[in-house]
């Protein structure tokens, strides 16, 4: 079997579980109080006063979203990436319309004389990629619009609060929260042994024996051990597959000429992974250096070739 061949078999395994270690960690209500009473400095005792209300059904970019719920008249929507994206306010607009369609129900509410009252929405992204990125940022939808537009005037406004939840950072919160500090350290041991030289089996493996002898995340990873090694190998898996189609890419562009090639197979990889045109552009802009137009005009010049 061939290397490419090889990859893509242990990417398609378990995908069903791509991101969700995160949604288990913070499964049970008690748990995903005192987070959210970390993130907000409030002190609610009684997890009963949490409803999660996360759509199962709604698919977005080929991945379901991770937790929402409401809690007294606040609406949150909670997001684990490890890969950190610009576009989550957009998706965090798309999710709520979901959500306050399902609250409000009855279609014809919308056109009576009464004033539906909305719960207050909160977006927070829980960034623990291996990229640096700075401990609290904010995204907001209004960045995507025209440069040369009235931002604050817009119709729509969308903000994500992005949390680095990788170990080390955000220590006041993990010092709140002990699953969210657990699951910083799970995940921190598992890539201080890739790092060392094990396999992504063999360091989950080990990671998962080390924190279950030391108390860190103990029940979870006894009782869901099969689960969370799937979880982890198909993130894993994903993102190796990503660099050795780049790779490969890059390889066969050269034959075409320096930069020019590079960028032409960079764009062939990503239509591949059946990125959206405005997402190739962003990507070549990190990837080479280079504006907007000029990722555009290569866009323009290689789409139809590739």
């Amino acid at each position: 079997m061939s290397r490419t061949k090889e990859v893509e078999t242990n990417v398609t395994v378990n995908r069903q579980y791509k991101d969700r270690l995160f949604k288990l960690v913070f499964e049970k209500k008690e748990d995903l109080l005192q987070l959210y009473n970390a993130i907000n400095d409030t002190d609610y005792d009684n997890p009963e006063d949490i409803e999660v209300n996360t759509l199962e059904d709604v698919v977005y970019m080929g991945m379901k979203n991770d937790i929402s719920f409401l809690i007294t008249d606040v609406l949150n929507l909670y997001e684990h990436q490890s890969t950190f994206s610009p576009n989550m306010p957009l998706r965090g607009l798309l999710y709520f319309a979901r959500l306050y369609q399902k609250i409000v129900g009855n279609e014809k509410k919308i056109y009576s004389g009464k004033l539906i009252e909305l719960p207050y929405p909160q977006f927070v992204v829980f960034y623990n990629g291996t990229a640096k990125e700075p401990e609290r940022m904010e995204l907001k939808l209004s960045d995507a619009f025209p440069v040369w537009s009235k931002k604050e005037n817009a119709a729509l406004e969308c903000r994500a609060i992005v949390l680095n939840v990788n170990l080390g950072y955000n220590k006041e919160v993990m010092k709140k929260c002990k699953k969210l500090k657990e699951y910083a350290e799970y995940i921190a041991r598992v890539r201080y042994y890739l790092d060392a030289g094990y396999s992504v089996e063999e360091a989950i493996d080990k990671a998962t024996d080390e924190c279950i002898d030391e108390g860190i995340l103990e029940q979870i990873l006894m009782d869901n051990r099969g689960e969370v090694r799937s979880m982890l190998l198909t993130e894993y898996n994903e993102q190796a597959h990503i660099e050795y189609e780049k790779e490969i890419s890059y390889e066969e562009g050269l034959a075409d000429g320096e930069k020019n090639g590079q960028i032409k197979g960079a764009i062939r990889t990503y239509q591949k992974l059946k990125l959206k045109r405005e997402d190739i552009v962003l990507a070549l802009v990190e990837d080479f250096d280079i504006s907007e137009d000029e990722a555009t005009e290569y866009m323009e010049k290689y789409w139809a070739q590739t």
